[in-house]
């Protein structure tokens, strides 16, 4: 595991929507974590109405990975775009910043012409799960999640003596 073969901290992303989630994250050796689309649907993020109503609906379940938004592989709510994108060769993509400030002014002249469906709506596969709190709000519940999960997780009783466990940054 990358966890016991480096002295670098690692944060892990991906998927992470709950305190569960960290929890794993956390036993499996992470420093940290990083939860981006968890946080989407929070009062405080920029993401716009249709952005919301998207990630509210079925579509949360229909992610799918596109070059065709920003030149980089990434992973989005299906749209209008990314519809789009099923008919375009990777490799007649623009790099990055190219393709993502073609995609921004699309996404505007689509928006202005009454079709939102060309923003980038980027979404995890965990984008079912997303709940629409303030971001205050929804972090006292992950720590009381994290608390639970860890809780539920701790060895009970005393660990036998001839066991041991790796600890991170050292050599065994």
């Amino acid at each position: 595991m990358l966890a016991y073969s480096s002295r670098l901290p690692l944060i892990a992303a991906g998927g992470i929507m709950d305190g569960a989630g960290i929890a794993a994250a956390l036993m499996l050796g992470a420093e940290a974590v990083q939860m981006g689309t968890a946080f989407i649907a929070s009062d405080e993020s920029l993401a716009d109405a249709d952005y919301r109503a998207r990630l509210a609906s079925g579509a949360a379940s229909g992610t799918v990975m596109t070059r065709v938004i920003s030149g980089r592989p990434a992973r989005s709510l299906a749209s209008d775009f990314t519809r789009f994108a099923q008919e375009v060769d990777d490799g007649d993509v623009p790099d990055y910043p190219i393709a993502y400030c073609a995609g921004k002014a699309l996404h505007a002249a689509a928006k202005a012409a009454g079709n939102p469906g060309y923003g980038a709506y980027w979404a995890g596969q965990g984008a079912p799960l997303s709940r629409a709190l303030p971001a205050q709000e929804l972090l006292r519940r992950l720590a009381v999640e994290l608390h639970d999960a860890l809780e539920s997780h701790r060895p009970r009783g005393p660990v036998p003596s001839d066991v041991t466990y790796p600890v991170p940054g050292t050599a065994d």
